[in-house]
């Protein structure tokens, strides 16, 4: 099992936690992917998620960059194409060392 996957799926169990409706996970586009398609009440929101063992390489969220927030987006508007326009935002769930935090309007829309 791909560690990616492992981190994605402890990010969804806390979301859903939290009482959000898990839409989609791993949606692709021509842009990429968004690893989690969430609601959060009426807002919509598209999370990306991090994990690490530890941050002697740097620390998850650093790997979070501008240019995968565009990709996101680009996404995130194919989304919103093929499933309806609503508010929406983006979100940053980190997962290091058993920890979750969770980053909300990395982009907000």
């Amino acid at each position: 099992m791909k560690r990616g996957k492992v981190y994605e799926d402890i990010a969804e169990e806390f979301l859903r936690s939290l009482g959000y409706r898990i839409l989609w996970r791993n949606f692709r586009c021509r842009f990429g992917e968004i690893d989690i398609v969430a609601l959060d009440g009426d807002t919509l929101v598209f999370v990306e998620v991090k994990g690490g063992k530890g941050d002697e390489f740097g620390h998850p969220a650093e790997r979070f960059t501008v240019r995968k927030l565009r990709r996101i987006l680009g996404c995130a508007n194919e989304f919103l194409k093929k499933k309806g326009g609503r508010p929406f935002r983006v979100d940053l769930i980190v997962v290091l060392e058993g920890r979750i935090d969770h980053i909300k309007n990395v982009g907000f829309f």
